[in-house]
């Protein structure tokens, strides 16, 4: 266990003793029972012929930070699922399910996330929930259709024009991810990490660097732990504007849609004047930064952001102002304070709802314990509070970018990276990262030779794709293109 504001966590595995799944089961159970959040959940082979399975909860209690438990059982053994008393851990305790084979038993909603191995081969057979009645008829969208972005079937169960439920099915583009990762040496993933999902370069990169220098006791100048906030809270920016102007353009707001698209390309260029890449790639390398902030730099962010800060000040004003925009989003895709917490909603899709969970607050590692960053939340749950918590999230990345890279003491100009030595054998690390969507998890686990044993990520799309799901019901299918924006998920982010 470590304290309140670590956004780290490291166990020796050899001094963790394994539980039997059922008190494994009742430990997480009263966990959750005391207020806990179950961070991620996660398992891989065990033994020689890979007949059994290590399992391991990483939860986050009330005002403390990460905890472990690990749990040791054949393939295909049984637990109690934690889902009838937690509902947010439906998603997890499925991911479980379809990469080990532990099936949780009353689990109510049973069905693969992403159809790894050779359910890639079985997606046609997959369980949609079905309804009857009539004049109930069914809407299929996908898995290509020119308003989906990237693969993805939606299908929604209609009363009219009214949706009464909609069903995602995803995994048309799995990647295997987590076992590709094993495939290369641990200091030289940097590249395929940055590109696990394309929008979250830099969260995905910070929490993976932070994650193999605590394997090799490698403690970083803060000024380091500045220049990669500097880039995390610029990719925030660009990518909120990147939801702001499909949420402008998809209700044929062009003035608004042109403006942030604008706006986000100020933002990205300046990111590619400091590291040579739009996206940030290339910035964070394990041991430090490849590209530092000198003097020159410095000014040019400070005066990029004061232009940008007047035009969106202006296009906010012009977009909350508009009637036909409010007509739109007010009362369109709520999801309760409740509902947030029991679907286990993250991130921006949390706070939006009422729910403060942000782990540059409740997790802020050395960076954000030295220079707060506040936490912003709306109440309503709809369209609406997506909309208007972004605008002011990317007020306070503002407030925060200028006031650390104003901030004269900070030396931000070296880029020396610090040398490396072995990592740690027989050690867990799990990082978490807030990305402009919620929370990066990343967990590495070293064998006895100090190689990689086990690889674990999750974005935070792969908890808020049901919560998008329940945000459609009792709204007309219209709705659902401004409902998927204003959550903004990432298929490749769930799928791996």
């Amino acid at each position: 266990m470590m304290g309140p504001s670590k956004s780290t966590v490291m166990a020796l595995t050899r001094e963790l003793a394994p539980m039997s799944l059922q008190a494994w089961t009742e430990a997480c159970g009263q966990s959750l029972e005391a207020g806990g959040r179950l961070v991620t959940l996660f398992g891989r082979a065990d033994g020689d012929k890979g007949d059994g399975v290590v399992v391991t909860a990483v939860l986050q209690s009330p005002g403390s930070g990460l905890g472990v438990l690990r749990s040791r059982a054949p393939r295909g053994a049984h637990y109690p699922s934690l889902t009838a008393r937690f509902p947010a851990a439906q998603v997890p305790e499925r991911e479980l399910w379809e990469q080990t084979g532990l099936i949780p038993d009353g689990h109510p909603w049973l069905k693969p996330v992403r159809f790894e191995g050779e359910r890639q081969q079985r997606m046609d057979e997959y369980p949609f929930f079905t309804m009857r009645g009539h004049d109930v008829h069914e809407v299929g969208v996908g898995p290509i259709h020119a308003s989906v972005i990237e693969p993805g079937h939606f299908r929604f169960m209609c009363h009219g024009e009214r949706v009464a439920h909609l069903e995602i099915q995803l995994g048309y583009q799995h990647r295997g991810v987590e076992a590709m990762l094993l495939k290369r040496p641990p200091l030289a993933l940097t590249t395929t990490i940055e590109s696990i999902a394309g929008d979250s370069s830099i969260a995905y990169a910070w929490g993976y660097c932070a994650a193999v220098e605590a394997l090799a006791g490698l403690q970083l100048r803060p000024e380091v732990e500045v220049v990669r906030g500097v880039a995390l809270e610029l990719e925030r920016v660009a990518m909120h504007l990147v939801a702001l102007t499909g949420l402008a353009t998809d209700i044929a707001f062009l003035q608004g849609g042109a403006t942030y698209g604008r706006l986000r390309t100020a933002i990205i260029n300046a990111t590619q004047r400091v590291c040579g890449n739009r996206f940030g790639r290339g910035w964070l390398r394990p041991g430090g930064v490849r590209h530092s902030l000198d003097e020159t730099l410095r000014r040019d962010l400070l005066q990029t952001l004061a232009a940008f800060a007047k035009d969106f000040r202006q296009v906010n004003e012009l977009v909350l102002a508009a009637r036909s925009v409010q007509s739109r989003f007010q009362g369109t895709g709520t999801v309760s304070a409740k509902a947030a917490m029991d679907i286990g909603l993250v991130g921006l899709a949390a706070r939006a709802s009422g729910v403060p969970a942000d782990a540059r607050w409740d997790l802020p590692g050395r960076l954000y314990a030295d220079h707060r960053i506040d936490m912003l939340t709306e109440s309503t749950g709809d369209c609406w509070a997506r909309l208007r918590l972004r605008m002011r999230e990317i007020d306070e990345s503002l407030r925060w970018l200028n006031r650390v890279i104003a901030t004269p003491e900070l030396d931000l100009s070296s880029n020396a990276l610090e040398r490396f030595g072995p990592l740690y054998p027989d050690t867990l690390c799990v990082t978490v990262r807030e990305g402009f969507r919620g929370p990066v998890v990343q967990a590495l686990e070293t064998g006895a030779d100090g190689l990689l044993l086990h690889y674990k990520v999750q974005d935070p799309s792969l908890l808020n794709w049901f919560g998008l799901a329940q945000a459609v019901r009792e709204n007309e299918i219209s709705d659902f293109p401004i409902c998927n924006k204003s959550f903004d998920l990432s298929y490749c982010g769930n799928d791996l």
